[in-house]
């Protein structure tokens, strides 16, 4: 069984864009610039895009946050999304998520010019992955692809089960996984609370990523010997055990599930640190205009 650092995978990746930057610079490029909006004082959303500005210091791109107020109005949202995209020094930007109940996010993600959403949710960007065309991937399907290309995981006629269908994970993980490219062409079955075989898919899966959202839910007598397990999951659940009085698990009970794979991610440390270095890749694509 050997664990899959996503920690590891991700410092190199950022490590490899520094240095790419470095070499922009000294050509007299445009440096790459990030933009986000946050909308609110949702604490767990502050943290990410506090992570997103850290990053892109790291890596030496230039970064805009815009935190407007929770009472921000529908349109004042609007407006400044249309900022935005007529700014030409703003590369790529994401407006996180969730957003406050009375801004429908579906109008606000449409409104994002396709061109400068590295956060791969327009529908246009969804329609150019499902069609194998250039774009931006969703980041944390983008940064479990990158894992299993720099680990040399064979996808080749693999069956991948994939378990949620949520348009950031689930859904563009089976898009991803089923493609005509590498990783990919695996024959995949997508699965979600309605399925009722799921223990038996399960076990007849090479491949399985967990992305429903619900803790230690995949267990070791869902798992057959030598899979390989992608736990995309994390719930925070209090604990006396830290100093903090909590502790993060993911959607695979690990210590029943780790010791039959040839292959697992680790929560936290797995996927996690993938998903920030993946928007990283998506903003650089963006300002080498690799895609539009």
């Amino acid at each position: 069984m050997e664990i899959i650092d996503g920690k590891k995978i991700s410092e190199q990746i950022q490590n490899e864009i520094a240095e790419e930057v470095i070499r922009i610079k000294s050509e007299g490029k445009k440096i790459p610039h990030l933009a986000a909006i946050l909308v609110g004082n949702d604490g767990a959303s502050e943290t990410y895009v506090g992570g997103k500005v850290k990053a892109c210091e790291r890596v030496g791109f230039n970064s805009t946050l815009l935190h407007l107020a929770a009472t921000t109005t529908e349109k004042e949202l609007l407006d400044r999304v249309a900022e935005l995209n007529n700014n030409p020094d703003i590369d790529g930007y994401i407006v996180q998520l969730p957003l406050p109940k009375h801004i429908s996010e579906r109008k606000v993600l449409e409104a994002i010019a396709p061109e400068k959403d590295v956060d791969g949710f327009h529908p246009s960007n969804v329609g150019r992955m499902a069609l194998n065309l250039p774009t931006y991937l969703p980041a944390t399907p983008y940064g479990i692809i990158q894992l299993l290309e720099r680990y040399k995981i064979d996808t080749v006629g693999k069956h991948c089960v994939v378990i949620g269908r949520s348009h950031i994970v689930g859904l563009p993980m089976s898009i991803l996984m089923v493609r005509n490219s590498s990783p990919g062409n695996c024959t995949v079955t997508i699965t979600h609370s309605k399925t009722k075989n799921l223990k038996e898919l399960c076990l007849n899966a090479d491949i399985i990523v967990a992305a429903l959202g619900k803790a230690e839910f995949l267990t070791g007598d869902m798992v057959k010997q030598g899979a390989v397990v992608i736990d995309v999951g994390i719930t925070r659940v209090k604990s006396d055990k830290t100093k903090s009085g909590w502790k993060l698990l993911g959607d695979v009970k690990y210590d029943e599930v780790a010791p039959k794979c040839s292959y697992i991610t680790p929560v936290p440390g797995g996927v996690g640190p993938m998903t920030i270095t993946s928007l990283m890749m998506n903003t650089l694509k963006a300002c080498r205009r690799e895609v539009y």
